[in-house]
């Protein structure tokens, strides 16, 4: 019998269990397969139907990609602005900023590599003007925010330099004013926030930030050229006579355009910081002064207009008016009678005053009423300042302080208009900013007689000629003007150490163009000005300058071959007369 017999029944067993064991942990590896197969299938299907319902969801919800949508791509965030001739005054760009992050190596750990201090001194010699301790003192306590907007391409290689990742420098849209300075009380700004703020950003901010309107830039009336040099001469003068400020304007007399207009000291619309912020008050639009005897002229057209004067000869009473308590005189003796040329020509307080009293203060408010001086000015400019306007009744004594500019505060903006109805035949019309086409100018309202309007030019060509204004004159341009010098109101009454002087003029007067208004703010007497504070002195010779500079550029060429015709109240000039003689 074999030996090995009795052991093959259990051997053969124990194979058989192993294929049983075998297959059963086949077929669960076959199941658990088929089990991830099913989640895998189940969690795919979720992954397409959450795409469907999102797709879905969107084009239900209104959120598909519109047509214009690359148009709206291309175009930049905010529509530029540009002056009258298509130069750039404001426009978007993209710019670095410097942005401090603090968890740019991961939250709770320390985000700086060197010390804020260092960091801080590091910046400092790239950007000279930052305020050290407190950039230190923001990188010191972990504060995320802007350390600085607007960098230069060389700019941010400096900061990469540094080797900080905290330091980021993401890309933005910035608003750029490639003018500087120039025109920032027209443009103003545009803040963090995207809107804009001030001058003309905030007036036109749904134009300029609509995907419809942004496209197509929107065109002021001003004349860069002409701007620069107003802000020029404005300066100068500032400089000449340490004036606190100045203001000035260019006007078209025909359809209330502005070319210019600068309140300076200015800021810089490309950097706003406190000082900026200080600046921003718009000595033209907002501020109101007491403008002094740039009003005798309108008061004037007035009384010519109502028939009370109507013989430039007659001679009336220069010696000081009194009414009641109070005496007006004038700023040194004229001579016993003046006529109504000498008036103007010599700037007598006291027989413009009679003018006025005979004329009545009724009709003389009426026509400062037409002529805007009770109302904020006419122009876009948010920020407009309202006059101090002497109210309903005017007693006799208001009447004659109004005629030579005392007792009625408006803004330099309200006495180009008034002076622009003066001159253009008698048509006063609203400023604006807007560079308009011929069919766009409106029609105004009559305040002067066109015989007036022509009267006046007579008269404010012989002041130019012969009177305050020959520093104001500029050979072949034939201007004309009227001074005026006006004592700032303080505590108690008047500081006599404070003027306001001005210059309120037009040219060319055989066919006037255009206004100027020159004004100084507390000008001081300097070595420069012959220690001169009066408008005389300083704020004639602003315009004598500028027009030479600004009329070429708009229309406006010297001539010395014609001039308006004033032949016919020359003989009343003693001035004249003596040329003559």
């Amino acid at each position: 019998m074999n030996p090995w017999h009795h052991g093959a029944a259990p051997i053969s067993t124990a194979v058989a269990s192993g294929r049983v064991q075998l297959v059963s942990i086949r077929q669960g590896a076959v199941a658990q397969a088929r089990l991830r197969i099913i989640w895998l299938s189940l969690a795919f299907a979720f992954i397409i139907l959450v795409a469907m319902l999102r797709i879905a969801y969107l084009g239900m919800g209104g959120e598909t990609t519109r047509a214009t949508s690359l148009e709206e791509a291309l175009l930049p965030t905010r529509g530029e602005i540009v002056d009258r001739n298509g130069v750039p005054l404001a426009r978007a760009f993209p710019a670095y900023a410097l942005w401090f992050n603090p968890e740019a190596l991961g939250p709770g750990s320390d985000p700086l590599v060197r010390s804020p201090d260092v960091v801080a001194a590091k910046l400092k010699a790239i950007f000279p003007d930052l305020d050290e301790g407190r950039i230190e003192a923001q990188l010191a306590s972990g504060r995320q925010g802007y350390i600085r907007r607007r960098l230069l391409p060389e700019e941010a290689n400096r900061v990469q330099d540094i080797g900080e990742l905290a330091l980021e420098m993401p890309m933005e849209n910035d608003r750029h004013y490639p003018q500087g300075s120039m025109g920032a009380h027209v443009l103003g700004y545009v803040g963090a926030d995207g809107k804009g703020r001030v001058g003309m950003e905030q007036v036109l901010d749904a134009e300029l930030t609509d995907p419809a309107r942004r496209g197509t830039p929107q065109t002021l009336s001003i004349d860069v050229r002409v701007q620069g040099a107003l802000e020029d001469e404005l300066r100068r003068g500032m400089k000449l006579t340490d004036a606190q400020g100045a203001a000035g304007i260019v006007l078209d007399v025909d359809t209330g355009e502005v070319l210019a207009l600068a309140s300076l000291p200015e800021f810089d619309p490309n950097k706003i910081d406190k000082r900026g912020q200080e600046l921003m008050f718009n000595r033209v639009t907002n501020q109101v002064y007491e403008l002094g005897s740039t009003f005798k002229p309108l008061s004037v057209a007035a009384a010519i207009d109502a028939g009370t004067v109507r013989d430039f000869g007659r001679r009336y009473d220069a010696s000081p008016v009194k009414v009641g308590r109070f005496s007006i005189k004038d700023s040194h003796a004229m001579g016993p009678t003046l006529n109504v040329v000498e008036t103007l020509i010599h700037s007598s307080n006291t027989v413009t005053a009679r003018i006025a009293d005979e004329l009545g203060p009724e009709r003389l408010r009426q026509t400062m009423i037409d002529l805007g001086m009770n109302e904020r000015p006419y122009i876009e400019l948010p920020a407009k300042g309202f006059p101090l306007w002497p109210g309903e009744k005017w007693p006799r004594l208001r009447s004659m302080t109004v005629s030579y500019g005392h007792g009625i505060a408006v803004t330099p903006l309200h006495l180009a208009s008034a002076y622009a109805a003066m001159v253009n035949g008698g048509i006063w019309r609203p400023a604006t900013l807007h560079r308009l086409a011929p069919g766009d100018v409106p029609q105004g309202r009559r305040v002067f007689k066109a015989s007036t309007s022509s009267r006046m030019r007579q008269l404010m060509r012989a002041i130019s000629i012969y009177g305050t204004g020959r520093n104001g004159d500029a050979p072949g341009y034939r201007v004309g003007g009227k001074t005026g010098s006006a004592e700032k109101p303080g505590v108690g009454g008047y500081r006599r150490s404070a003027l306001v002087s001005t210059f309120a003029a037009a040219f060319p007067m055989d066919r006037p163009r255009y206004v100027v208004i020159a004004m100084l703010d507390e000008p001081r007497g300097t070595i420069a000005s012959s220690f001169q504070r009066t408008a005389a002195w300083n704020a004639a010779p602003i315009v004598g300058r500028l027009v030479p500079r600004i009329g070429p550029l708009i229309g406006v060429r010297p001539d010395d071959s014609r001039d308006i015709d004033i032949s016919s109240i020359t003989p009343l000039i003693p001035e004249a007369r003596k040329g003559t003689e």
